[in-house]
């Protein structure tokens, strides 16, 4: 059974760190070429898990795939404390 109090620890491999950043580093070049805002339109795909925020230019879109959400948010959230 599951504990409330219990703390969920989340972690991602560090082979699998520089995937991620690469990925998002694609995912934010594919977007801006496109004209689109890559900050809202990442947050739009992290909140909703629709791929349609991300375009299909660039391979952008099936990369996004290939990540659950949670590692890509794990990544922002680790490079902006990390730039505090």
């Amino acid at each position: 059974m599951f504990n409330m109090n219990d703390t969920t620890r989340v972690t991602i491999e560090k082979d699998r760190e520089s995937e991620v950043r690469e990925a998002i580093s694609t995912i934010y070049d594919a977007l801006q070429v496109k004209g689109y805002d890559p900050i809202s339109q990442i947050v739009g795909y992290i909140l909703s898990d629709d791929p349609s925020y991300i375009t299909g230019y660039n391979g952008a879109r099936s990369l996004v795939s290939k990540f659950e959400r949670d590692e890509l948010l794990e990544e922002f959230v680790k490079y902006y404390v990390n730039n505090l």
